[in-house]
């Protein structure tokens, strides 16, 4: 008889197989992560993959509640190993993200960054235009010159409207200028944090490498499942409202 046992959000294989339990050297280790490690082989701390899974069903069920509130969660990873991964991820729960550079000011200037998408709407507008082509090459030039510099530094978070209600951050030392402003507008934060970094940089802390592609794969794949299941949640709260008001009974005429 198959079992009707739901599936766990992770298993220990794939954590393991990812390599998610390899730190850092241990001499580059930060204090604050010693509740999170299992012991050393060598010179790398191991971290306690109980504390991994931990911070993953947290992070899952509290972005699945976002979802179905209908919130934002911005992805933020700007490494080599992260950028592609991250962008991915984002994209297919249709969430904004920053996967090329950290723009200062992305947050605590946000006014400024939705006046370059607004730039970044009217130049693709004029260039869509029939007429354009009899504009001069210096014009056209200057636009996709511009047009290339705002894509490459915010297509991720073009169609984010309003400031995130969380951010998901690969590593959030090396994404210091992101946390930073984070904190300062009491955004709250979920970090893939590895041996070498404070796990208090962020609320919900993740302790895992950060380094390896499989490791922030596995990760983002818990995390925006969670956020998918919360997100179907909501649209099936939105379908069956208009479905229970046309269902109640019309109110009963009164006698004259």
């Amino acid at each position: 008889m198959r079992s009707l046992m739901p599936q766990p959000i992770v298993s220990v294989k794939d954590l393991l197989d990812s390599g998610i339990h390899f730190g850092t050297a241990a001499s580059l280790w930060h204090p604050r992560v010693k509740p999170y490690l299992y012991g050393k082989r060598g010179n790398i701390h191991i971290v306690d993959v109980r504390q991994t899974i931990r911070g993953l069903i947290q992070a899952h069920y509290y972005l699945a509640k976002l979802a179905k509130e209908n919130k934002t969660v911005l992805f933020v990873g700007t490494k080599r190993q992260a950028k592609e991964i991250v962008r991915e991820n984002a994209r297919s729960i249709g969430m904004p993200s920053v996967s090329e550079r950290w723009i200062g000011g992305t947050l605590t200037n946000f006014d400024t960054v939705r006046a370059s998408i607004r730039r970044l709407d009217a130049i693709e507008s004029e260039i869509a235009k029939p007429e354009y082509v009899r504009e001069s090459k210096k014009v056209q030039s200057r636009h996709s010159r511009e047009r290339k510099r705002i894509l490459r530094n915010l297509e991720g978070v073009r169609n984010m409207a309003k400031l995130p209600d969380a951010m998901v951050v690969i590593d959030p030392k090396y994404e210091i200028a992101a946390v930073n402003e984070a904190k300062r507008m009491k955004i709250p934060l979920i970090g893939l944090v590895d041996t070498d970094t404070d796990p208090d940089l962020v609320n919900l802390p993740i302790p895992g490498n950060d380094d390896g592609i499989r490791s922030i794969q596995v990760v983002l794949k818990v995390l925006t499942a969670g956020y998918a299941k919360g997100k179907s949640e909501h649209y099936q709260v939105q379908t069956a409202a208009p479905a229970a008001a046309q269902a109640e009974p019309a109110p009963a005429a009164k006698a004259s």
